[in-house]
């Protein structure tokens, strides 16, 4: 499905596609697009609440476009300019619904909150996580609190839960469709409710890009991938972008263990991939978000990145009225050579 939707599939699978899957995605589509204009027309209820900033942060396709780096960005721009921030999120992939809030200080386990709270969390000291389904009562407990900021994580079809700026990130490589002949959860059309477009089209749209702040070992310290075999260990959506990365300091990429999107991996897999890399001779590497699912005397380098702005940072500081002075700048580390 992904070769389809991002224009790597033959011509006879896509026009297979439009025949089989065209039909059930305008449906889809057109079933969401009259769902915002209930919204939009005030006959299905908005959540507004007075004393909370909300800054959502979405998009109009499923899969990985990189919100967490976003939200953490916001997160730490918005606790720059001295405010009290709560970060509010369902918990993809968690076990259990019971609502829960913490922060860098007592992080749950990653079963209990999932993974990218708690990666959030540890990224933005500071700001508290509320965990929970229902994104209108977790602001409702953040602002008795005593928090005046909100992120939403994920946000941008939550339509219940008012929003004052809706920061969308764009894909432009990915098919407009939606489900399931596309990628997305609604017709492209959709952000045109947006307050900003994250890596848009237009000349002032907000962009930027991941940048690696250093590749660290489980003993905490800095580590250099250059010349050095690695194998891949990757739970995420398009990791295609992790192994450019790799590629990118210079690793031997001598193996890839791939897993679906928030893979709680067991003992029996982790096993097999510690043997892997000891065949080769290789150092296992993964992602800050694979490393919270993974226990901590698993012996993995992760690479650490952060986001950083190449333009329009003055749009994105006009869409959540926060100094664009405070807004953070990554800080590069190295290895030791």
């Amino acid at each position: 499905m992904e070769r389809l939707w991002y224009g790597r599939a033959p011509a006879w699978q896509r026009a297979l596609a439009t025949l089989v899957l065209g039909p059930a995605s305008l449906v889809y589509g057109s079933v969401i697009a009259a769902r915002n204009a209930l919204f939009d027309a005030g006959l299905l209820r908005v959540h507004r609440i007075e004393g909370l900033q909300v800054v959502s942060v979405g998009n109009v396709v499923v899969g990985g476009s990189g919100k967490t780096p976003l939200v953490i960005f916001l997160s730490q721009w918005a606790l720059a300019t001295g405010h009290r921030v709560a970060v509010l999120s369902r918990g993809y992939g968690r076990v259990g619904r019971k609502p829960l809030d913490f922060d860098s200080t007592a992080l749950p386990e990653t079963h209990l909150c999932g993974d990218e709270p708690r990666l959030i969390a540890r990224r933005a000291p500071g700001a508290r996580l509320f965990v929970d389904a229902d994104r209108v009562a977790a602001a409702h407990r953040a602002l008795a609190a005593g928090y005046t900021v909100a992120v939403l994580d994920d946000g941008f079809q939550h339509r219940r839960l008012g929003r004052d700026a809706d920061i969308v990130i764009d894909l432009p490589e990915a098919s407009t469709a939606a489900l399931p002949w596309g990628p997305g959860r609604e017709f492209s059309a959709g952000k045109r409710r947006a307050t900003a477009v994250w890596n848009g089209q237009g000349a002032d749209d907000p962009r930027g890009r991941l940048v690696v702040t250093g590749v660290r070992g489980v003993d905490g310290r800095l580590v250099t991938l250059a010349g050095r075999p690695v194998i891949a260990l990757t739970g995420i959506a398009r990791p295609e972008r992790f192994l450019a990365t790799l590629a990118g300091l210079g690793a031997q990429l001598v193996g890839v263990e791939r897993f679906p999107d928030h893979h709680r991996f067991s003992a029996k897999e982790l096993e097999r991939v510690g043997a892997h890399a000891s065949r080769h001779q290789a150092l296992v590497v993964t992602t800050e978000k694979d490393k919270e699912r993974l226990p901590p005397d698993f012996d993995v380098a992760v690479v650490e990145t952060a986001l950083e702005v190449s333009g329009g940072l003055e749009t994105l500081a006009r869409a959540v009225g926060w100094p664009s002075a405070c807004a953070p700048r990554p800080s590069m580390e190295k290895g030791p050579p």
